[in-house]
């Protein structure tokens, strides 16, 4: 009913497998005690057992244990779940009326110009990572391009890595490019300014399960021991998408620690094979006699429970922004729909109104209606009179809030998945729907 556009390929960064932290290996030499209290440069976590290894720091190539716990997940899933399709999706912008500029005027600038964006600028798009792969020696030059080149393969980032001392308290610390590694955070993280201008400046950014376990709080300057010591403040605490990372820093402080450079690298492969695509990266990371590891990071999520919202706008009032716009939508429109699905798809078809086409097929606006299609389910939505818009957020979400909900959206999971399959008739484009909508609901509630 909808035609397909040129379609941004999403998914969840919904954090549910737990990764134990980064411990000394057997036999290898750090400058650094592991965590256990065995004999130093080993650890009572056996190699063995762990599917990534990481060398540790201070300038030794061998070093440090990733351990299992990838694939455990959330012990609350309920419900019908769907593997899960992570991909390149975008925060939801403030304004429905000017969302392609009021979201990220200076990235677009900056962009046009070849500069780097200023450090508290959100990024145009958030990436969610599929896989990450680690070498203990790190990945070389050539390896990372032709990860980059499998089929599938979206985009990849690589990080710096290694386990350090933070606050008396072994720590995972990977080393980013603040601004690269911002687009592969969940949408609230990507989008807080004090979290990035810290970590710019030098500031440590600890995952929010961190801080309790290092006994660290935001505000308050700690000793990090690595190759060096350096005493660094915690700027913020955030939500991660890569499970079992404790702290971030930027790539100063990075080579202030002795992190070993490209140790790991994250990639996005939305469509692609997993299995397939690991078995590949696998035979790259290995070659030349490499012990390289790869893990699949991609969980199953829960669709059945996601949130349905109250009206939040009186009778003539108009929603302002996108999240509201969603919500009250939804809730008008097709009591019992989660906004969230509505969200999703107003993500994929155009970004929040940042590409309202005409696509190849000629669909157009912010929910990507057929003018067809759009003669038959278009209304007049919030507080706007005359002929219903195409291109008006405000008439085009209720208006697809209203088809959906004649296609059975309310009537539970197997009418919900229909739904979406009608407005889009391809079976990935109905998970990927689902999934973005998960990641909504964790970051948005």
């Amino acid at each position: 009913m909808v035609a397909a556009a040129a379609v941004t390929v999403l998914g969840a960064a919904v954090a549910v497998a737990a990764v134990q932290p980064w411990s000394s290996r057997a036999g290898a030499v750090s400058d650094l005690p592991g965590p256990s209290a065995a004999a130093p440069g080993t650890s009572g976590l056996a190699a063995a057992s762990s599917p990534l290894s990481f060398p540790g720091t201070g300038g030794s190539a061998d070093g440090h244990t990733l351990a299992t716990g990838v694939a455990e997940l959330s012990a609350e899933l309920t419900g019908f779940a769907v593997p899960a399709s992570p991909g390149i999706r975008e925060p939801l912008p403030d304004a429905p009326g000017t969302p392609a500029t009021a979201a990220t005027p200076v990235t677009a600038a900056a962009a046009a110009a070849g500069r780097t964006p200023p450090p508290g600028t959100p990024p145009r798009q958030i990436i969610v990572p599929d896989l990450i792969a680690a070498v203990p020696t790190g990945i070389t030059a050539a390896q990372l391009t032709r990860i980059s080149k499998l089929p599938g393969v979206r985009a990849t980032l690589a990080v710096d890595g290694g386990q350090v001392m933070v606050n008396g308290k072994s720590a995972n610390v990977i080393g980013v490019a603040p601004q690269a590694f911002r687009s592969w955070t969940p949408p609230q993280t990507a989008t807080s300014v004090p979290a990035w201008t810290g970590l710019t400046r030098g500031d440590l950014l600890a995952s929010s399960s961190a801080t309790g376990k290092l006994g660290i709080k935001a505000g308050s300057s700690y000793q990090v021991a690595g190759a060096t010591e350096v005493t660094a403040p915690l700027g913020a605490s955030a939500a991660l998408s890569v499970p079992g990372v404790d702290v971030v820093v930027n790539m100063q402080r990075a080579a202030q620690l002795g992190l070993i450079k490209n140790l790991a690298v994250l990639i996005n492969a939305p469509a692609a094979n997993l299995s397939d695509l690991m078995s590949q990266v696998r035979s790259v990371v290995n070659a030349g006699g490499k012990t390289g590891q790869v893990v699949n990071l991609v969980p199953l999520v829960s669709v059945s429970s996601l949130p349905v919202a109250p009206v939040s706008v009186s009778a003539g009032q108009v929603p302002s922004n996108w999240l509201t716009l969603y919500k009250d939508s939804a809730a008008l429109y097709c009591k019992g729909l989660s906004w969230t699905v509505l969200a999703a798809i107003g993500e994929i078809e155009s970004g929040n109104g940042a590409n309202e086409g005409p696509s190849s097929a000629g669909a157009e606006g912010p929910m990507q209606f057929l003018p067809s299609t759009w003669a038959e389910w278009g209304i007049d939505g919030f507080g706007r009179t005359g002929s219903p818009n195409i291109m008006d957020p405000m008439d085009a979400v209720p208006s697809a809030a209203r088809m959906l909900c004649a296609d059975g959206a309310a009537s539970g999971t197997s009418g919900l998945r229909q739904a979406i399959f009608d407005y889009n008739h391809a079976t990935w484009y109905v998970d990927e729907v689902l999934q973005l909508a998960t990641e909504y609901a964790q970051s948005y509630g």
